[in-house]
């Protein structure tokens, strides 16, 4: 066990399969020599290389349009968008086509290799176009889960298990929690997705 924030904690999970599926590839705005805006991907094209950890053009539409290409053809495809806020422009590529794949083929291919990561959220003043909270636009749209981690050590669980479900997976970090810490294990370990966690039981309302 170690100390992390959640940027640590999502780093050590995207470190761990990078290191152990030598197909998977980190792409988006920032995300390689920088580490991304928020530093998650620090460290990581410098241990593996620019063609596996690399920056992308300015365009949303055109990093979900390679990221289910390369998902189709079975590589782990980490896309980053930068900001939750300037996801829409690849909402078509995301509920059209990543969440449909598998339904258009009748289950004979699907971009269940996918992982879309994105900060979200208000609460850090960031004005218009940084502090929007998009994730009910895809709340409900079939063939797509969202997760949305509240602490370091399910940061690091739910993403090792979105990596790794065999549907597209949109992965929401609230930023106002990129800098909370909790007790996370080094090794890899992941969380079930569809398992509500009962958080306390009452007589009247349960919260999960």
């Amino acid at each position: 066990m170690a100390k992390m924030n959640m940027l640590h904690a999502i780093n050590s999970a995207l470190d761990i399969t990078m290191n152990e599926h030598p197909q998977a590839c980190i792409f988006g705005e920032d995300v390689g020599y920088f580490g991304g805006v928020f530093r998650a991907t620090s460290g990581l094209q410098e241990k593996y290389g620019e063609h596996r950890v690399f920056n992308t053009p300015l365009t949303e539409q055109g990093i979900l349009g390679f990221a289910n290409g390369l998902a189709a053809f079975g590589a782990p495809a980490l896309a980053e968008i930068q900001f939750a806020d300037y996801i829409f422009p690849a909402f078509d590529q995301i509920v059209n086509e990543s969440a449909k794949f598998r339904y258009r083929s009748g289950n004979e291919f699907n971009v269940g290799n996918l992982t879309i990561r994105t900060p979200y959220g208000g609460g850090i003043a960031g004005g218009l176009y940084h502090s929007q909270s998009p994730e009910a636009y895809f709340a409900h749209t079939p063939g797509l889960k969202l997760v949305v981690p509240r602490n370091p050590y399910q940061a690091k669980g739910l993403l090792n298990a979105a990596i790794f479900d065999n549907n597209p997976v949109l992965y929401l970090e609230h930023r106002w929690l990129h800098n909370t810490y909790s007790n996370v294990p080094k090794k890899f370990y992941r969380l079930d997705l569809d398992q509500p966690q009962t958080l306390k039981k009452g007589k009247d309302i349960t919260i999960v």
